[in-house]
């Protein structure tokens, strides 16, 4: 089998063996709290990938919070987990899928398509009764071919020129109020992108994590998209991270195509010369 968008706690199980999985867990506020978990349990045969170390290029202030690295680096670093050509690639975490929706859409950038999501997470594996370890797995490199990239990054500059483009469509993930401007817990500046709509990524899940239904994903996002293509949105959040989750949920329902803008708001707003925006879209 080969997944593509997600995979179900039961698929998973009967597949484990032929794949490569990854632990994604990570918390904004507490970086290191992801590799904790991992150390006290995880799905067996997981390997480990830091939000900040490895799905993050470095910062330089200018940048954003978690800068997304060149399709090189990417390829690198899935192949010292172990990935090759043919294996399938199944991420995990244990926040909706909001953390590991980054590395699906980072594996699609380096040209491999054999990425899926665990859909429920780390939570749905255990509700299904199967097991967890400390043990964490000997490393064996791989090697992934170079391949044409799957989705496609915009650039701050090619946002900058897209404002006011009747065409284009610009999505943000975050959450109402962050969107809204009327807090701002991680970044300098309170507001969003001129012109864009508010998708929070938690609406694309049903409250034990796994994501809406294809059919029903496809209604919300279409009604959003008012008959604009989905090859026409692009998607950003506060740092890239959660952007690739409603980029995953608009694949999942048939609406392929998107492009993730990788800084995001605190890329945009760390010059204050560009434009900002508040209140409801």
């Amino acid at each position: 089998m080969t997944w593509t968008t997600l995979v179900s706690a039961d698929e998973l199980a009967t597949a484990i063996d032929g794949c490569i999985v990854v632990d994604c867990r990570h918390d904004l506020a507490d970086p290191a709290a992801g590799q904790r978990a991992y150390a006290e349990s995880h799905i067996p045969g997981a390997r480990f990938l830091s939000m900040d170390e490895d799905l993050s290029a470095p910062k330089d202030g200018r940048n954003g919070r978690h800068p997304v690295p060149a399709r090189e680096a990417v390829r690198r670093t899935l192949e010292a987990i172990g990935l090759t050509d043919e294996r399938q690639l199944i991420a995990y975490d244990g926040q909706g899928g909001m953390m590991a929706a980054r590395l699906w859409w980072m594996a699609r950038y380096a040209g491999h398509g054999r990425v899926a999501v665990l859909d429920g997470g780390i939570a749905a594996w255990r509700k299904a009764g199967y097991p967890v370890t400390g043990e964490v797995p000997a490393a064996q490199a791989g090697h992934l071919s170079e391949r044409p990239a799957l989705d496609s990054l915009v650039t701050v500059d090619q946002v900058m020129a897209m404002l006011g483009d009747p065409n284009r469509r610009l999505l943000d993930a975050r959450a109402g109020d962050r969107f809204r401007g009327e807090v701002e817990p991680l970044d300098r500046v309170a507001g969003h992108i001129p012109g864009a709509a508010n998708r929070p990524w938690q609406q694309n899940v049903r409250e034990d994590g796994r994501f809406k239904p294809a059919p029903v994903l496809r209604a919300e996002f279409e009604a959003l998209l008012a008959g604009a293509p989905a090859s026409a949105v692009v998607h950003s959040c506060g740092s890239g991270v959660s952007a690739c989750h409603n980029l995953l949920a608009m694949a999942h329902a048939g609406l392929a195509g998107g492009q993730l803008y990788g800084g995001s708001w605190s890329e945009w707003s760390a010059d204050p010369s560009r434009p900002v925006a508040t209140g409801p879209a």
